[in-house]
Parts: structure tokens; C-alpha cells; sequence
């Protein structure tokens, strides 16, 4: 159970962190849609392991193999199969908590919820399993790239050290230009530091991720239990680290504010607002204007310090990380926010299309 997102364009996924590959299965997928693969493995390099010297080590190529569903270069409308090989495994590295609880770790609820877990960097508990969520939101996002929608994300926040103009007011473009994926250079310099100055002390550090949908029109969405904000806040809830969520734009919390004060106020007949505290969103539907959503991550729960923990027996014990792990997971984080909401988004599309005569 589980294991597929979406309602008509759908995502099943398989494959553990340390087992021979990873992959899934895209079903729902409109026929004749003509596959940029070089933009799909562009995804895959933003999010693989081993690309700079903030992430871990691990290296993997991740070079996606597709096994049905595409012809010559085309969809054709059936289940599009794909797989990832593990290439860099190391099993060795778990050893030493294969009868051992980690601390903020999915090790007791797997053990306690099947009775069996798979100890090697975490199974399928793993954030191994996005790389499959990256093949198909970027498949997702050539598909909504044909309607006129363009999906942006960048790291806002790394501990303390925030962004704080508006993204309007910044040049989108630089957002790879340097390694935390901040489009601010300054910023990103003090958020780098920050990650290398958290590694040498066998700690690790948590962050914030905006993403935006433009191009979105109106009416994506259902108004009861499918609103879309709900949608986009369950895929990015489900992406490992992430403990947080929330939609619009503002600058205020909207929770301690008046409704004079945070309103939308209409401009005119498409729908444009004078502010967007809806975050592009009324009612559970696409009002139009830009989607806005901050994702919150909480520190990755490896640490290489010592810790007290318990084993399967129930005995205290002391644990400490080995291995290779990021010391701030968010810069990988942003192809992966990127595609949970163009998952979402084109499913909400192919669902617009179906609920008019």
C-alpha cells in the first residue's frame, strides 16, 4: 500500500535504497508526447549524490533506463516502465544498526508496522526512492510545459540564514549557478558555510525550499476533498525530511492577520489579484495567478555523533552515523519539490479535461 501517487496520471514505484535498482511505472500518460530525454536526466543530475562537496558521497550516475511505453521517441499511451541501477552501494556502512533503532528514523515504526526492515541505508524508506519521483515529474512537466505552465524552485533558507527579498524581484535563471541552488550569490555563500561549518562538527542542518507554478490557468482543482492546495501539500509532505508546508504569498502570517488585510483583492476579468496570500489558490481551485509554496525540512536525521538509542531487545544502547550522508539535504531537494508539484499539477490538468462535456 502506498506506493502510487495520482489519480490518472500515476506513479508506482519499487526498489530500496541498497538493493540492484530502483524504478517505477508511469501509467496514465497521454499518448504522442514527444520526450526530451536529455531535460530528464538534467533532473536526475540536479538531485544524484556525489555532485558537490556539500552532499554525500555516494556516487551514482543515476542514468535512467526506459523499458516500455515510448516509441521511437513517443509516448504511446501504455504504462511506461523505467529503471535506475544502484551502482554505488554499501551495505558494509549499516552493519552496525542491523538490531539498532536510529533516532528520528524510520528503523522502530518499519520493524514494529512488518515485523522485517531492510536496514541497508534505510530500504525503502530511503530518499533513494525520489530519484523514481524525478523520471516522472519530469516526464509531468514536459506535459505541462505544452499548456504554458513553468515550475521553478529554490533553496530559501538554510538554519537561519534566509533569502528574504521577493522572487519577483530576483533573477530565477542563477538558481544553479552555484551549489545550494540559492539564486542569490551572496546568500548562497553564508548558506554554504553554513553546511561545511555543521559537516566538520558531525552535525547536520535543516532549510526551506519556494516553489512556483506559473502559467497555471483557472480551475485546476476540485472544491471539497481534492482542493489542490491539499494535493500539493500531501506530495510535498511525502518527501522524506520534509515536516512542513504552506501556501501563499505575502510576506505575513496570515494566521495572526485580518481579513482586511490579507484579502485578494480582484484587478480585473482573468482573475489577477493585487496581492497573492492565496498562493494562486480559492476555493481548492487555480485562481489564475501564481501558485506559492514554501517546504520546510527538518535536519537529516544521520548524525555522526553519539546518540542513545535502544536495540531490537529493548536494551540501551549508543549509536553514531557512518557512511556518506548530506549534512543539509535541501540543495538536492529542489528537482524533487519541482516534481511532486508537476505530478500534481498535471494530474489536476488531465482531471480538468475530464469533468466537462
Amino acid at each position: 500500500m502506498g506506493n502510487t501517487f495520482g489519480k490518472i496520471f500515476r506513479l508506482t514505484t519499487f526498489g530500496e535504497s541498497h538493493g540492484t535498482v530502483i524504478g517505477g511505472i508511469i501509467d496514465g500518460c497521454p499518448a504522442g508526447l514527444v520526450l526530451d530525454f536529455d531535460l530528464i536526466q538534467h533532473q536526475l543530475d540536479r538531485r544524484r549524490p556525489g555532485q558537490s562537496k556539500i552532499t554525500t558521497q555516494r556516487k551514482e550516475s543515476d542514468k535512467v533506463e526506459f523499458l516500455s511505453g515510448i516509441f521511437e521517441g513517443k509516448t504511446t499511451g501504455t504504462p511506461i516502465g523505467f529503471i535506475i541501477k544502484n551502482e554505488d552501494a554499501k551495505s558494509k556502512d549499516y552493519s552496525h544498526v542491523k538490531d539498532t533503532f536510529r533516532p528520528s528514523h524510520a528503523d522502530f515504526t518499519y520493524q514494529k508496522k512488518y515485523g522485517i526492515r531492510d536496514y541497508r541505508g534505510g530500504g525503502r524508506s530511503s530518499a533513494r526512492e525520489t530519484v523514481n519521483w524525478v523520471v516522472a515529474g519530469a516526464v509531468a512537466q514536459q506535459i505541462l510545459s505544452l499548456q504554458g505552465v513553468e515550475i521553478k524552485s529554490f533553496v530559501s533558507a538554510v538554519g537561519t540564514v534566509k533569502l528574504n527579498n521577493c522572487y519577483k524581484d530576483m533573477d530565477l535563471t542563477k538558481i544553479d549557478n552555484n551549489l545550494v541552488r540559492c539564486p542569490e550569490e551572496e546568500v548562497a555563500d553564508k548558506m554554504i558555510s553554513e553546511i561545511e561549518s555543521t559537516r566538520k562538527n558531525g552535525d547536520t542542518i535543516g532549510g526551506e525550499i519556494t516553489v512556483i507554478a506559473k502559467g497555471v490557468p483557472v480551475g485546476w482543482g476540485e472544491a471539497v476533498f481534492d482542493k489542490l492546495h491539499a494535493d500539493i501539500g500531501k506530495s510535498m509532505l511525502s518527501i522524506n525530511a520534509v515536516h512542513g508546508f504552506k501556501f501563499g504569498f505575502g510576506g505575513v502570517d496570515i494566521s495572526e492577520s485580518k481579513g482586511s488585510e490579507v484579502n485578494d483583492i480582484i484587478v480585473d476579468e482573468k482573475g489577477i489579484t493585487k496581492t497573492n496570500f492565496s498562493g494562486g489558490i480559492q476555493g481548492g481551485i487555480s485562481n489564475g495567478n501564481d501558485i506559492y509554496a514554501e517546504v520546510y525540512f527538518k535536519p537529516v536525521a544521520t548524525i555522526m555523533q553519539k546518540q542513545n538509542s535502544i536495540d531490537k531487545e529493548g536494551n540501551r544502547v549508543e549509536v553514531q552515523g557512518k557512511g556518506r550522508h548530506d549534512a543539509c539535504v535541501v540543495p538536492r531537494a529542489v528537482p524533487i519539490v519541482e516534481s511532486m508539484m508537476a505530478l500534481t499539477l498535471v494530474d489536476h490538468y488531465l482531471i480538468s479535461k475530464t469533468n466537462k462535456i
